[in-house]
């Protein structure tokens, strides 16, 4: 099936829920930390290379595709601004959500005091193994680093035979990286992400994360850790209505 003939069905049922019109903003998503604003200015690229989008611009979904990394989505519903960010583990590595909220304050004035933060389903530390190369590029980045991991499940051999991994090497060898390798640690993205809301200046009480780990729950969500090429993608999607609705009056009158 094509791509298209989801998204435009998806796009039917969300025009048909609220009676407004949409138009879909994608991305070509690489794992960096690049910010499109959207519409984009006369002469850019058509198609948007990054990892963020933004806009002020009513009637536009921004959307972003993940399969384990974290969706994050922003608002200011006062100033009526939002953006959608796709952060995996290099992205936020490169800061690609505390540049996203930068971005909103250069470009359109958005105070981080005033922005609401939902944080979606990704793989969580339950089950997301990495290794030294992930460890290192955190800790050279944040000086909170190793509050983001944790040890993973315990290696059945070391627990039987923990001297020989104290020491490094089997009894009477040397020293051999062989028999010393990374311990597998577990990473919380998620805590990760809101780590850097919080250094932006976002309220704790505004970041909303989402308790589901994408690679626990099969029924509900895709998993590219789970699956491999063959997972497909979920979408987070943020847009701004192009008339205020009232809001509808209680049984009381009020």
């Amino acid at each position: 099936m094509r791509r298209a003939a989801p998204q435009r069905r998806l796009l039917h049922g969300i025009a048909a829920a609220d009676g407004s019109r949409w138009q879909w903003a994608f991305l070509e998503q690489v794992h960096g930390s690049v910010i499109w604003r959207i519409p984009q200015p006369p002469g850019a690229p058509r198609v948007c290379v990054g990892d963020g989008l933004m806009t002020a611009t009513p009637g536009r979904l921004l959307a972003v595709r993940t399969a384990d990394c974290v969706p994050v989505l922003l608002a200011d519903p006062q100033h009526r601004v939002v953006a959608a960010i796709h952060a995996g583990w290099r992205g936020t590595v490169q800061r690609v959500v505390e540049k996203a909220v930068g971005e909103l304050r250069r470009q359109f004035g958005v105070q981080p005091t005033a922005l609401r933060a939902a944080i979606g389903p990704r793989i969580g530390a339950c089950c997301y193994r990495v290794g030294g190369e992930v460890v290192e590029a955190f800790r050279a980045q944040f000086d909170y680093a190793e509050e983001l991991f944790q040890p993973a499940e315990p290696d059945p051999v070391q627990s039987r035979y923990p001297m020989l991994f104290m020491t490094g090497a089997p009894p009477g060898h040397p020293y051999d990286p062989r028999w010393n390798p990374d311990r597998p640690v577990t990473l919380d993205l998620a805590a990760a992400n809101r780590r850097q809301l919080l250094a932006a200046g976002v309220p704790a009480g505004q970041i909303e994360v989402l308790p589901y780990c994408t690679y626990c729950r099969p029924r509900m969500f895709y998993s590219f850790r789970r699956e491999g090429a063959a997972a497909g993608r979920m979408a987070a999607w943020i847009g701004i209505r192009k008339t205020l609705q009232r809001p509808a009056s209680n049984r009381f009158g009020r």
